[in-house]
């Protein structure tokens, strides 16, 4: 069973799509993945769905195996990669309900196994742009035609989980000026830059992580809150992620699918 495209689903996102599919079990060098991964059809495509916590949602942030979940996607010969969550926002502008198509990340985890390269040849992969431009501007450019609200850009800080943040901390990461956090974009997407493939995240917002300076009446990010709104806004993502597959070109033509070639230098 072989596959182009990968989808993980976060909190609230335990299946994809309805109609023909197939489930399949990969085994790993590093272990099993979240779940078993279900292959569909879309628009012509194979598509590859595996929710990240489990369907059953055992598996909280900081334990989740991203080296076996990205490493199955591309033993099934995914190339393209969709990584959207359910995420907080930290700046008034960004909305409960917008999309934010993330450029940036900030790792603020701790613990979790996040390369493949760990010797004997040295590899030094280039964080730079952490986010596939080709995938970014297909993002961009659908959610507008669909108008759907979203931000064409923004840092996401990720934090281990899988306790939220306190008032403090939240403080310090809008003084930082930036927009998003979760808990589970790191190390999933530098993980999928060291296998050559190409990964965009989707970050749906649900809350205001610990409320919204000046008004009272937001109060802080609960577990609950942030399914409610997930699954308010979930058949946007879909439709998102749809219309996104369905224009897919046939192959990949940015620096991700070449990421190893100046990752490794002669001694």
């Amino acid at each position: 069973m072989q596959a182009e495209v990968g989808i993980f689903g976060g909190s609230g996102f335990y299946t994809f799509a309805e109609g023909k599919s197939e489930e399949v079990a990969v085994e790993t060098p590093y272990g099993a993945p979240s779940d078993k991964l279900t292959i569909t059809t879309i628009a012509g495509r194979k598509v590859a769905f595996l929710p990240r916590h489990g369907r059953d949602h055992r598996l909280p942030p900081h334990m989740i195996n991203y080296r076996a979940n990205l490493w199955a996607m591309k033993k099934l010969g995914v190339k393209w990669v969709f990584g959207p969550c359910a995420a907080g926002s930290l700046d008034p502008k960004v909305k409960p309900g917008d999309f934010v198509i993330c450029d940036q990340f900030v790792n603020r985890t701790w613990g979790r196994a996040d390369t493949f390269f760990e010797g004997p040849i040295t590899t030094h992969i280039s964080a730079a742009d952490p986010y596939c431009p080709q995938l970014r501007e297909l993002a961009i450019k659908t959610a507008a035609e669909l108008n759907l609200p979203c931000h064409s850009q923004g840092t996401v800080v990720v934090v281990n989980g899988p306790r939220f943040s306190t008032r403090a901390e939240s403080a310090e990461f809008r003084s930082h000026g930036w927009q998003v956090i979760n808990m589970t974009q790191y190390p999933e997407a530098i993980l999928a830059r060291e296998l050559e493939m190409c990964y965009a995240n989707i970050s749906l917002i649900t809350d205001y992580d610990t409320g919204l300076e000046g008004e009272p009446n937001i109060e802080p990010v609960s577990h609950q809150a942030v399914m409610e709104i997930f699954q308010q806004n979930i058949h946007k993502l879909r439709e998102l992620l749809f219309a996104m597959i369905a224009k897919l070109p046939e192959a990949q033509d940015c620096s991700c699918a070449v990421a190893l070639k100046t990752a490794r230098g002669e001694a």
